[in-house]
């Protein structure tokens, strides 16, 4: 809002004060010697009543500038490249602030096509049955782990290379993406062997797994051998991730201590990825949760 005040109130200031300045003075020193015939006719000073009250301030709204509208963010979303349209906005920070105030009607956080898609129990994907138009398998992979979004798949590679650069050993895809009828099965052998609610919090139900949107890769260290998923979070190469996988577009999805607002219990070895535009954001603001991120409610529980 722009706050806009007459400048008759400006005029009106400075006149009281130079009216109160000259009677002060009068007050202070008194008549100056002068004739009788001169002290009768000098003019009066007639003091200004006290202002009781300003007049009323005027208002006006402004409308939220709107990025969208911008063409370097336009060409960016005809063209299809995530990073570059994040850039466009002015980078992570920027993207995320227009987002969440609602200024960004050209960004959709359903849409399973784009990076910053929020998947959840309370956001399914559209259409339920949605999959990727690219795939392709990174340079390491157990048996049976599938493949990813071919530039995700790409972005692992230079993460697991980095972590063994650095001593933490490589990393290995040991599941990437699943489709609809893969997760279906995926979803009921958890439900069979846990039980409704704890195969709720292993799972996602088919339609709302971050897995079919090829974003999604569960990782397992491979220094000296690969391990399986649930060791990764106790060893060099998960506490690498951890640390810097945001350089290279990757978040761990599931923290400790956010099963209230993602619904799922920690899980060190899902690596979601944003790109590096918006991870890096991501990491600086100190996040936990994507739902935190772009300010969405959140999911515990599937409605009703």
């Amino acid at each position: 809002m722009v706050l806009l005040l007459s400048v008759t109130i400006g005029l009106a200031v400075a006149l009281i004060g130079a009216l109160w300045s000259l009677a002060d003075g009068s007050a202070q020193h008194g008549p100056r010697p002068a004739t009788a015939a001169a002290a009768a006719t000098a003019p009066k000073i007639v003091m200004p009543a006290a202002a009781t009250s300003l007049p009323a301030v005027r208002l006006r709204a402004v409308a939220a500038a709107d990025p969208c509208a911008q063409p370097a963010v336009q060409q960016a979303l005809a063209a299809g490249g995530d990073d570059a349209v994040v850039e466009a906005f002015g980078g992570g920070a920027a993207f995320r602030a227009a987002v969440t105030a609602g200024s960004a009607p050209c960004i959709d956080l359903a849409d399973p096509r784009r990076d910053w898609v929020v998947v959840n129990k309370a956001r399914p994907l559209n259409p339920v049955t949605f999959a990727p138009s690219s795939f392709g398998e990174p340079a390491l992979t157990v048996d049976g782990a599938g493949s990813l979004r071919a530039d995700v798949a790409q972005a692992l590679d230079r993460l697991s290379a980095a972590a063994d650069a650095a001593g933490a050993g490589s990393i290995a895809l040991a599941s990437g993406y699943r489709s609809y009828d893969t997760q279906v099965q995926t979803y009921s052998g958890q439900i069979a062997e846990y039980g409704q609610a704890q195969g709720d919090a292993l799972s996602a139900r088919p339609g709302h797994s971050e897995h079919q949107t090829g974003l999604a890769a569960d990782v397992v260290s491979c220094a000296g051998g690969c391990g399986d998923i649930d060791s990764f979070g106790g060893t060099a190469a998960g506490a690498w991730v951890a640390q810097y996988g945001w350089q290279y577009g990757f978040i761990v999805r599931y923290t400790p201590g956010q099963t209230e607002v993602t619904g799922y219990d920690a899980e060190p070895w899902h690596l979601r990825y944003i790109g590096v535009p918006l991870a890096t954001a991501y990491h600086d603001g100190g996040y936990s949760t994507l739902e935190q991120f772009f300010g969405l409610p959140p999911a515990p529980a599937y409605p009703g």
